[in-house]
């Protein structure tokens, strides 16, 4: 049931985003398309209700359990700027808005968006994690929890891989060619996460 209602509440993201776009921008009602946007995190909280009932009422703990707390982590990590990525494509794509902004590709300023990037997979990687670890201090020293333990390792590997990614544009920047000026490729503005 649990691996089920995950699903369901992929599927439901999308739906709401369709829906809270179609409203924003054909119905021209972006203030009721704001408030529908706004119920996303609510599927976030049925998941882990459901999730939490279904450890308290007896169920061994397994991969579906994990998965869940993962997809929340994920959710609230990655949630917020999968939206407004989503919203700037369909704005510029079908209702002439302006075309979104494109991440830097050389030096300094593309090594701050590996960064960001990382930032909100480690942010997504850390919330599963403790979601992963209430889940194991929820079943108690009595339950199997060596599942739950290997999903923390996953997210672990996340935040690794993460960093080493954001590190390696630190250290090794990749450079403009000669003939492009990396201060005229397009960046991303100084407060966006």
């Amino acid at each position: 049931m649990i691996a089920l209602l995950v699903v369901a509440c992929e599927v439901a993201f999308w739906v709401l985003l369709a829906a809270g776009l179609g409203l924003r921008y054909v119905a021209r009602k972006p203030k009721l398309g704001a408030a529908v946007l706004l119920c996303e995190p609510l599927l976030e909280v049925v998941l882990l209700v459901v999730t939490a009932i279904d450890l308290k009422s007896g169920a061994e703990p397994d991969w579906k359990h994990g998965l869940a707390a993962v997809y929340i982590g994920f959710t609230v990590g990655l949630g917020h700027h999968t939206i407004k990525k989503v919203d700037a494509w369909v704005a510029h794509r079908w209702f002439g808005g302006p075309p979104p902004v494109k991440p830097p590709k050389y030096g300094r300023a593309r090594a701050v968006h590996e960064w960001r990037t990382a930032a909100r997979w480690i942010l997504a990687a850390a919330v599963a994690l403790g979601l992963l670890q209430a889940a194991i201090w929820y079943v108690g020293p009595g339950g199997d929890i060596s599942t739950l333990q290997s999903w923390q390792q996953k997210m672990g590997l996340v935040i690794g891989i993460n960093l080493i990614i954001a590190g390696g544009y630190t250290l090794f920047p990749k450079q403009a060619p000669n003939d492009a000026d990396a201060d005229a490729v397009g960046r991303e503005p100084a407060d966006r996460l």
